[in-house]
């Protein structure tokens, strides 16, 4: 497959020339969603979720579709009947040609007295997982793990611990918007350093092969 990282935790995989594009939120840019077969959301909270990008995802490309937790899918599906598809832990479904396995339940803890919203992480083709904003572990071998790097809900050490339990071939950045540019540094070292596997960050527009 083909990755292009997008603003934030917003990414897009292309095979078979078929488009499969990952939490187009209101970080990432605005056109994010656009060019899209199938998008998936992880979550509600806004720098994950932004109904406006997926309405125009879904209006520009009529065969589109949209799989995602029940929060957000009966916010869009009165207007899509048939294309907006509801999942969680433990579903497995095709999605443009993609296959999908959802993993996890909760969003990670930002504090006790913050209730905690349903979170699903996606594996596409059994190789790269997106955790949303969690620091789920699949139980499953994973090619790439798009890591959320930086949070209110996290810590570099939690970070690192995460990528050691993962064991990817590869990490990647996501969550990166909160990250300034003087303190990257800081945290490719320690990942790297650490983590136990590789690390890689890759810049708005940058593209990789997984």
């Amino acid at each position: 497959m083909k990755l292009t990282k997008r603003l934030h935790s917003c990414v897009q995989l292309e095979k078979d020339g078929r488009v499969l594009v990952i939490d187009p939120g209101a970080f990432s840019e605005p056109d994010a969603g656009l060019g899209a077969d199938a998008l998936l959301v992880t979550h509600e909270h806004p720098d994950h979720f932004h109904e406006g990008r997926l309405r125009a995802a879904l209006d520009a490309n009529p065969a589109a579709q949209l799989w995602t937790l029940d929060s957000v899918a009966r916010q869009l599906a009165p207007a899509y009947p048939g294309r907006v598809r509801t999942v969680g832990n433990g579903d497995a479904f095709t999605a443009a040609g993609f296959e999908v396995q959802v993993h996890g339940e909760l969003h990670a803890l930002i504090h006790p007295d913050m209730p905690r919203v349903t979170n699903v992480g996606y594996l596409v083709e059994g190789s790269l997982f997106h955790p949303g904003d969690a620091l789920t572990v699949p139980g499953v071998p994973v090619e790439t793990l798009m890591l959320p790097v930086h949070a209110p809900w996290n810590k570099v050490g939690e970070v690192i611990d995460y990528v050691r339990e993962v064991k990817p071939a590869v990490a990647i950045d996501i969550h990166d918007a909160y990250l300034s540019d003087i303190a990257r540094p800081i945290y490719d070292y320690a990942l790297e350093a650490l983590g136990g596997a590789p690390h890689s960050r890759l810049a708005a527009g940058d593209t990789a092969e997984v």
